[in-house]
């Protein structure tokens, strides 16, 4: 599995954790916090889904990477926002499993999700935001949701 990064280009997942420990390593006396957010973006041929992990030095930085899939066409909005948060919620658990669990119990884990108070995506909400937090994490939405309405959904056009 090959992420991309404007700093480091393109690394495997062993070698992106390996970059975020360095991250990490670099100041240990900062704060910082772990987002991952989905995006997407629908054609008539294909549906574009970017994930991206970001590690935010607080108030001194970030790196971030991201993933690029394509599927068939999600034309249905309650179907692309579950498939968005799916694809982070899988990712945590890989990223566990690679050895950024020591990380993501030690600073706060955050999911971002591409949905908001206005427009559409209001009525998923709840259903939404109850997922992420009933398997442990903190869900959050448009306008705190950077991760998915901002960098992940730079790269998925």
């Amino acid at each position: 599995m090959m992420f991309l990064s404007p700093t480091s280009g393109s690394v495997a997942l062993e070698e992106m954790v390996k970059i975020l420990h360095d991250f990490v390593q670099e100041e240990q006396e900062a704060s910082y916090t772990l987002v991952i957010g989905t995006d997407s973006h629908t054609t008539r041929r294909s549906t574009t889904l970017v994930t991206a992990v970001i590690i935010h030095r607080i108030g001194k930085g970030a790196r971030f990477f991201y993933r690029k899939r394509s599927s068939r066409p999600l034309f249905d909005l309650r179907t692309r926002i579950y498939r968005e948060t799916e694809l982070s919620l899988e990712l945590v658990e890989l990223l566990n499993r690679s050895g950024m669990s020591d990380l993501t119990s030690q600073w706060p884990l955050e999911i971002h999700i591409d949905i908001g108070q206005q427009g559409e995506t209001k009525v998923l909400i709840q259903e939404i935001c109850g997922w992420v937090t009933s398997v442990g994490y903190e869900a959050r939405i448009k306008p705190m949701s950077f991760g998915a309405s901002s960098v992940a959904d730079r790269f998925a056009e």
